[in-house]
Protein backbone atom coordinates (compact mmCIF):
# COMPACT_ATOMS: atom_id res chain seq x y z
CA UNK A 1 0.00 0.00 0.00
CA UNK A 2 0.98 3.62 -0.82
CA UNK A 3 2.63 5.31 2.37
CA UNK A 4 0.10 8.26 1.83
CA UNK A 5 -3.07 6.50 1.26
CA UNK A 6 -1.88 3.88 4.75
CA UNK A 7 -1.10 6.77 6.61
CA UNK A 8 -4.80 8.71 5.18
CA UNK A 9 -6.61 5.59 6.74
CA UNK A 10 -4.71 5.14 9.49
CA UNK A 11 -4.88 8.51 10.87
CA UNK A 12 -8.47 9.74 9.66
CA UNK A 13 -10.61 11.42 12.00
CA UNK A 14 -12.78 8.32 12.53
CA UNK A 15 -10.35 5.99 12.88
CA UNK A 16 -9.26 4.43 16.59
CA UNK A 17 -5.59 4.92 16.44
CA UNK A 18 -3.39 7.33 18.18
CA UNK A 19 -2.47 10.95 16.69
CA UNK A 20 1.13 10.45 14.60
CA UNK A 21 4.24 10.51 16.52
CA UNK A 22 6.62 13.42 16.48
CA UNK A 23 10.05 12.84 18.15
CA UNK A 24 11.90 16.03 19.66
CA UNK A 25 15.22 15.74 20.49
CA UNK A 26 16.34 18.56 22.54
CA UNK A 27 19.09 19.95 24.60
CA UNK A 28 21.57 22.47 25.18
CA UNK A 29 24.57 23.30 22.65
CA UNK A 30 26.86 20.56 21.78
CA UNK A 31 25.50 18.03 23.70
CA UNK A 32 25.62 15.51 20.67
CA UNK A 33 21.84 16.12 19.43
CA UNK A 34 23.24 16.05 15.70
CA UNK A 35 25.30 12.60 16.16
CA UNK A 36 22.45 11.24 17.94
CA UNK A 37 19.42 12.06 15.92
CA UNK A 38 21.40 10.82 12.28
CA UNK A 39 21.37 7.41 13.86
CA UNK A 40 18.40 7.31 15.48
CA UNK A 41 16.22 8.87 12.36
CA UNK A 42 18.10 6.03 10.27
CA UNK A 43 16.58 3.23 12.19
CA UNK A 44 13.04 4.57 12.50
CA UNK A 45 12.82 5.86 9.16
CA UNK A 46 13.00 9.42 10.50
CA UNK A 47 13.57 13.19 8.95
CA UNK A 48 14.95 15.52 10.61
CA UNK A 49 13.00 18.45 11.22
CA UNK A 50 15.59 21.77 12.58
CA UNK A 51 14.50 23.38 15.36
CA UNK A 52 17.21 25.80 15.62
CA UNK A 53 16.88 29.97 15.14
CA UNK A 54 20.70 30.39 13.57
CA UNK A 55 20.74 27.24 11.42
CA UNK A 56 17.84 28.81 9.15
CA UNK A 57 20.88 31.31 7.73
CA UNK A 58 22.34 30.65 4.63
CA UNK A 59 26.00 31.33 4.30
CA UNK A 60 26.13 30.80 8.34
CA UNK A 61 27.75 27.35 8.66
CA UNK A 62 30.63 26.87 10.71
CA UNK A 63 29.12 29.22 13.60
CA UNK A 64 25.73 27.62 14.19
CA UNK A 65 27.36 24.21 13.84
CA UNK A 66 25.20 23.36 11.08
CA UNK A 67 24.74 19.67 9.74
CA UNK A 68 27.54 18.86 6.75
CA UNK A 69 26.53 18.12 3.72
CA UNK A 70 27.55 14.52 3.92
CA UNK A 71 25.24 14.44 7.38
CA UNK A 72 22.65 15.96 5.16
CA UNK A 73 22.80 13.23 2.51
CA UNK A 74 22.29 10.25 5.04
CA UNK A 75 19.49 11.62 6.64
CA UNK A 76 17.15 14.05 4.87
CA UNK A 77 16.74 17.65 7.14
CA UNK A 78 14.61 20.67 6.95
CA UNK A 79 14.29 24.20 7.81
CA UNK A 80 17.78 24.45 7.70
CA UNK A 81 19.54 26.83 4.82
CA UNK A 82 15.57 28.48 4.36
CA UNK A 83 16.30 32.31 4.09
CA UNK A 84 19.11 34.82 3.76
CA UNK A 85 20.83 36.31 7.05
CA UNK A 86 18.96 39.53 6.39
CA UNK A 87 15.47 38.00 5.54
CA UNK A 88 13.01 38.64 7.88
CA UNK A 89 11.80 35.22 9.50
CA UNK A 90 9.51 35.05 12.50
CA UNK A 91 8.58 32.82 14.63
CA UNK A 92 5.13 32.55 13.23
CA UNK A 93 6.85 31.96 9.53
CA UNK A 94 8.82 29.15 11.79
CA UNK A 95 5.64 27.32 13.28
CA UNK A 96 3.98 27.43 9.72
CA UNK A 97 6.60 26.09 8.03
CA UNK A 98 7.28 23.23 10.26
CA UNK A 99 3.92 21.92 10.93
CA UNK A 100 3.24 21.73 6.88
CA UNK A 101 6.78 19.61 7.28
CA UNK A 102 5.85 17.52 9.95
CA UNK A 103 2.99 16.56 7.97
CA UNK A 104 4.38 16.04 4.82
CA UNK A 105 6.61 13.62 6.80
CA UNK A 106 4.20 11.75 7.74
CA UNK A 107 2.48 11.41 4.48
CA UNK A 108 5.33 9.57 3.53
CA UNK A 109 5.22 7.53 6.23
CA UNK A 110 8.55 8.52 8.13
CA UNK A 111 8.91 9.84 11.42
CA UNK A 112 9.60 13.54 11.86
CA UNK A 113 12.46 14.33 14.55
CA UNK A 114 12.26 18.10 15.56
CA UNK A 115 15.84 18.41 17.03
CA UNK A 116 16.95 21.62 18.17
CA UNK A 117 18.10 23.84 20.90
CA UNK A 118 15.75 26.94 20.07
CA UNK A 119 13.55 25.86 23.36
CA UNK A 120 10.96 28.82 21.80
CA UNK A 121 11.02 27.16 18.39
CA UNK A 122 9.97 23.81 20.09
CA UNK A 123 7.49 25.38 22.39
CA UNK A 124 6.00 26.77 19.23
CA UNK A 125 5.02 23.54 17.97
CA UNK A 126 4.80 20.94 20.87
CA UNK A 127 2.26 23.74 22.71
CA UNK A 128 0.66 24.83 19.41
CA UNK A 129 1.45 28.46 21.10
CA UNK A 130 -0.94 31.24 18.89
CA UNK A 131 1.60 33.78 18.13
CA UNK A 132 0.29 37.48 17.80
CA UNK A 133 0.39 38.78 14.50
CA UNK A 134 0.88 42.79 14.54
CA UNK A 135 0.95 44.24 10.99
CA UNK A 136 4.45 45.24 9.10
CA UNK A 137 5.35 48.59 10.32
CA UNK A 138 9.45 49.46 9.20
CA UNK A 139 9.08 52.62 10.74
CA UNK A 140 8.05 51.71 14.30
CA UNK A 141 10.82 48.84 13.89
CA UNK A 142 13.47 51.15 12.84
CA UNK A 143 12.38 53.88 15.61
CA UNK A 144 12.82 51.00 18.30
CA UNK A 145 15.95 49.56 16.67
CA UNK A 146 17.59 52.93 16.77
CA UNK A 147 16.19 53.26 20.22
CA UNK A 148 17.88 49.59 21.36
CA UNK A 149 21.16 50.81 19.75
CA UNK A 150 21.29 54.32 21.71
CA UNK A 151 20.05 53.19 24.73
CA UNK A 152 20.36 49.89 25.23
CA UNK A 153 18.60 46.26 26.47
CA UNK A 154 17.46 47.76 29.93
CA UNK A 155 16.18 50.52 28.86
CA UNK A 156 13.59 49.15 26.08
CA UNK A 157 12.74 46.60 29.08
CA UNK A 158 11.53 49.83 30.84
CA UNK A 159 9.82 51.20 27.94
CA UNK A 160 8.17 47.63 27.89
CA UNK A 161 7.30 47.73 31.54
CA UNK A 162 5.35 51.24 30.84
CA UNK A 163 2.84 50.35 28.49
CA UNK A 164 2.87 46.26 29.17
CA UNK A 165 3.58 45.09 32.93
CA UNK A 166 2.09 41.45 31.99
CA UNK A 167 4.04 40.91 29.40
CA UNK A 168 7.48 42.23 31.20
CA UNK A 169 6.62 40.14 34.13
CA UNK A 170 7.58 36.86 31.97
CA UNK A 171 9.17 37.71 28.92
CA UNK A 172 13.47 36.86 28.55
CA UNK A 173 14.43 40.30 29.45
CA UNK A 174 17.37 39.54 28.72
CA UNK A 175 16.99 38.70 25.05
CA UNK A 176 16.23 42.58 23.37
CA UNK A 177 14.69 40.85 20.37
CA UNK A 178 12.02 39.36 22.58
CA UNK A 179 11.55 42.53 24.27
CA UNK A 180 11.63 44.62 20.73
CA UNK A 181 9.16 41.91 19.24
CA UNK A 182 6.26 42.47 22.31
CA UNK A 183 6.43 46.39 22.03
CA UNK A 184 6.27 46.21 18.87
CA UNK A 185 3.15 43.72 19.04
CA UNK A 186 1.74 46.60 22.14
CA UNK A 187 2.02 49.87 20.58
CA UNK A 188 1.15 48.25 16.92
CA UNK A 189 -1.94 46.84 18.01
CA UNK A 190 -3.07 48.64 21.27
CA UNK A 191 -2.89 44.89 23.24
CA UNK A 192 -0.24 42.97 25.31
CA UNK A 193 1.11 40.51 24.12
CA UNK A 194 0.41 38.24 26.75
CA UNK A 195 -3.34 38.56 26.54
CA UNK A 196 -3.24 37.73 22.37
CA UNK A 197 -1.17 34.35 23.29
CA UNK A 198 -2.77 31.38 23.55
CA UNK A 199 -1.95 27.69 22.79
CA UNK A 200 -3.73 25.08 20.82
CA UNK A 201 -2.11 21.91 20.93
CA UNK A 202 -1.70 20.49 17.29
CA UNK A 203 -3.03 17.06 16.02
CA UNK A 204 0.17 14.98 16.50
CA UNK A 205 1.82 13.01 19.65
CA UNK A 206 4.65 13.99 20.75
CA UNK A 207 7.79 12.09 22.71
CA UNK A 208 10.04 14.93 24.55
CA UNK A 209 14.05 13.32 24.40
CA UNK A 210 16.25 15.56 26.32
CA UNK A 211 19.78 15.17 25.85
CA UNK A 212 22.49 16.18 28.68
CA UNK A 213 25.62 15.75 30.25
CA UNK A 214 27.72 16.58 33.57
CA UNK A 215 28.31 20.49 33.29
CA UNK A 216 31.94 20.20 33.42
CA UNK A 217 31.79 17.71 30.27
CA UNK A 218 29.56 19.77 28.31
CA UNK A 219 31.81 23.06 28.61
CA UNK A 220 34.97 20.84 27.42
CA UNK A 221 33.18 19.96 24.25
CA UNK A 222 31.90 23.43 23.70
CA UNK A 223 35.31 25.32 24.30
CA UNK A 224 36.42 21.75 21.83
CA UNK A 225 33.48 22.90 18.82
CA UNK A 226 34.72 26.67 19.26
CA UNK A 227 38.69 25.99 18.59
CA UNK A 228 37.59 23.81 15.66
CA UNK A 229 35.41 26.55 14.07
CA UNK A 230 38.21 28.45 14.13
CA UNK A 231 39.83 25.52 12.38
CA UNK A 232 37.24 25.31 10.00
CA UNK A 233 37.31 29.04 8.98
CA UNK A 234 34.99 30.79 10.90
CA UNK A 235 37.29 33.77 10.88
CA UNK A 236 36.91 33.80 6.94
CA UNK A 237 33.21 32.87 6.58
CA UNK A 238 32.25 35.44 8.69
CA UNK A 239 34.34 38.03 6.39
CA UNK A 240 32.80 36.70 3.47
CA UNK A 241 29.56 37.54 5.03
CA UNK A 242 30.63 41.13 5.74
CA UNK A 243 31.67 41.22 2.22
CA UNK A 244 28.38 40.24 1.24
CA UNK A 245 26.66 43.30 2.91
CA UNK A 246 25.21 41.29 5.80
CA UNK A 247 26.58 43.56 8.83
CA UNK A 248 25.49 44.73 11.85
CA UNK A 249 22.88 45.17 13.67
CA UNK A 250 21.36 41.82 11.88
CA UNK A 251 20.45 40.15 14.65
CA UNK A 252 21.96 36.85 12.42
CA UNK A 253 25.23 38.44 12.03
CA UNK A 254 25.47 40.22 15.71
CA UNK A 255 24.52 36.38 17.31
CA UNK A 256 26.95 34.55 19.64
CA UNK A 257 30.02 33.54 18.17
CA UNK A 258 29.82 35.72 14.83
CA UNK A 259 30.06 39.00 17.04
CA UNK A 260 33.03 38.00 18.49
CA UNK A 261 34.85 37.47 15.72
CA UNK A 262 33.53 41.11 14.07
CA UNK A 263 35.08 43.02 17.11
CA UNK A 264 38.23 41.03 15.98
CA UNK A 265 37.77 41.74 12.71
CA UNK A 266 37.73 45.72 13.63
CA UNK A 267 40.74 45.52 15.93
CA UNK A 268 38.62 45.62 18.91
CA UNK A 269 39.70 42.62 20.70
CA UNK A 270 42.49 40.34 20.12
CA UNK A 271 41.85 37.52 18.39
CA UNK A 272 42.55 35.22 21.69
CA UNK A 273 40.41 37.27 23.82
CA UNK A 274 37.66 36.66 21.37
CA UNK A 275 37.81 33.46 21.23
CA UNK A 276 37.93 33.08 24.97
CA UNK A 277 34.85 35.32 25.13
CA UNK A 278 32.77 33.12 22.64
CA UNK A 279 33.62 29.83 24.99
CA UNK A 280 32.65 32.13 28.01
CA UNK A 281 28.94 33.52 26.21
CA UNK A 282 28.30 30.03 25.03
CA UNK A 283 28.45 28.47 28.80
CA UNK A 284 26.60 31.29 29.71
CA UNK A 285 23.99 30.34 26.40
CA UNK A 286 24.09 26.64 28.08
CA UNK A 287 22.61 27.80 31.73
CA UNK A 288 20.06 30.39 29.73
CA UNK A 289 19.06 26.68 27.68
CA UNK A 290 18.86 25.06 30.31
CA UNK A 291 16.82 27.62 32.30
CA UNK A 292 14.01 27.37 29.53
CA UNK A 293 14.04 23.53 29.24
CA UNK A 294 13.24 23.06 33.10
CA UNK A 295 10.05 25.15 32.27
CA UNK A 296 8.45 22.38 29.92
CA UNK A 297 6.71 19.91 30.80
CA UNK A 298 6.95 16.13 30.24
CA UNK A 299 10.52 15.72 29.14
CA UNK A 300 12.29 12.80 29.34
CA UNK A 301 16.07 12.87 30.14
CA UNK A 302 18.78 11.19 29.21
CA UNK A 303 22.76 11.58 30.11
CA UNK A 304 24.16 10.66 26.95
CA UNK A 305 27.30 9.40 28.87
CA UNK A 306 25.76 7.03 31.21
CA UNK A 307 22.74 6.02 29.00
CA UNK A 308 22.87 3.95 25.92
CA UNK A 309 21.67 3.81 22.45
CA UNK A 310 19.54 0.90 23.15
CA UNK A 311 17.77 2.75 26.43
CA UNK A 312 16.90 5.56 24.01
CA UNK A 313 15.77 3.68 20.80
CA UNK A 314 13.25 1.43 23.44
CA UNK A 315 11.27 4.95 24.75
CA UNK A 316 11.34 6.07 20.49
CA UNK A 317 9.99 2.36 19.82
CA UNK A 318 7.19 2.53 22.24
CA UNK A 319 5.82 5.78 20.45
CA UNK A 320 6.71 5.35 17.00
CA UNK A 321 5.54 1.22 17.04
CA UNK A 322 2.11 1.92 15.68
CA UNK A 323 2.70 4.72 13.40
CA UNK A 324 5.12 2.46 11.76
CA UNK A 325 3.06 -1.01 11.45
CA UNK A 326 0.30 1.24 9.50
CA UNK A 327 3.31 2.01 6.71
Amino acid sequence: MDPAQSFAQAFSPHASVALPPVIVLLGPTAVGKTELSLGLCEHFHGEVVGADSRQIYRHMDIGTAKPTLTERARVSHHLVDICDPDEPFSLADYQTRAYATIDAIHQRGHVPFLVGGTALYIRAIVDGLRIPEAPPNPQLRAELEAFLAVHGREALLQRLQMVDQATAAVIDGQNPRRVLRALEIFLTTGQSKTALEGRQPPPYRFLLIGLDRPRASLYTRIDQRVDQMIAQGLIEETQHLLAAGYRPPLPAITSLGYREIITYLENALPLAEAVAKIKTETHRYVRHQYTWFRKMAHIIWFDVEAATVEQISKRIYAHVADFLAMV
